[in-house]
């Protein structure tokens, strides 16, 4: 089947990208190494591009690979980038290195996601840590039904860690400007986002997003309830060189101790039963 669209789709395309990121067609000239009528006549559609030009364009921009496969298909070529399930063979040494991964991060919590933040993989000391503010598998069922496992709903609904957080509108803000941006190019992070916004309750200062909002490296975030306090900072990796679109769309959020009281807490609460039930040395 023929899926390629009219060069005219390929320009809105390409302009929309460049809007995006706030680059002029000088900006973007200049950085993708054409001539600034050039890409004028390509975002109009009176001139067609050669296969190495959208691909030279879409590095310009820094496009994530599923943005690049749009790219080619608006220009009538055919995506170069595959998309795979976790669940497949050849995806096999992927999951199997994100498993050992956040494995090795125990006692400390850590999860495999998403752009639009459904949880994919998550590594045995997250329930034994978040479940001591309640039974985590009915705040999952309370929070997204049968539906996928979303951690930026999770995060922010009234029935899930909302009221925990106790330094929400520190961290909240980049988080959600954050994920504004990913859902410029992305839908169902746009659909994710949207549905969180409408949450009653949540703050009106964070539904106006800054996009803008500083992009700190880490994320602090403490938890309080009652006599049980967390302060935590969390890191998103990514894979450095993907070459399907599954894995360059993955995350990895690796929570840490802010603190020498919140290591030993999360040291005691994330590990193993038998090890957190043994007997002090004497």
């Amino acid at each position: 089947m023929d899926t390629a669209l009219p060069p005219e789709r390929f320009g809105t395309l390409l302009r929309d990208s460049r809007r995006a990121r706030k680059l002029s067609q000088l900006d973007l000239a200049g950085q993708a190494e054409v001539s600034q009528r050039h890409l004028s006549f390509l975002e109009s559609g009176r001139a067609r591009p050669s296969r190495e030009m959208v691909l030279q364009l879409a590095t310009a921009l820094d496009l994530p690979l599923r943005e690049r496969n749009r790219l080619l298909l608006g220009a009538g070529f055919a995506g170069i980038y595959p998309e795979r399930r976790l669940e497949e063979r050849d995806m096999a040494p992927a999951t199997e290195a994100l498993r050992m991964l956040i494995a090795h991060h125990e006692p400390f919590p850590a999860i495999v996601v998403d752009r639009a933040w459904n949880q994919l993989l998550a590594n045995a000391a997250v329930p034994r840590i978040f479940g001591a503010l309640g039974d985590w598998d009915t705040m999952w069922q309370r929070v997204c039904g049968d539906g996928p496992r979303n951690v930026l709903m999770m995060t922010l609904h009234e029935h899930g860690l909302r009221p925990y957080w106790a330094n929400l509108e520190e961290f909240a803000p980049p988080l959600l400007a954050r994920t504004a941006h990913e859902a410029l190019s992305h839908p169902p992070t746009q659909a994710v986002l949207d549905t969180v916004l409408r949450y009653p309750g949540l703050p009106r200062k964070l539904r106006r997003i800054d996009l803008d909002a500083a992009r700190l490296p880490v994320l602090p975030a403490r938890i309080q309830a009652g006599p049980l306090q967390l302060s935590l900072y969390s890191m998103l990796t990514t894979f450095g060189t993907p070459l399907d679109v599954t894995t360059d769309e993955l995350r990895v959020e690796s929570f840490f101790p802010a603190d020498a009281q919140t290591e030993a807490l999360l040291r005691r609460l994330g590990a193993p039963p038998a090890q957190s039930q043994a007997a002090p040395p004497p």
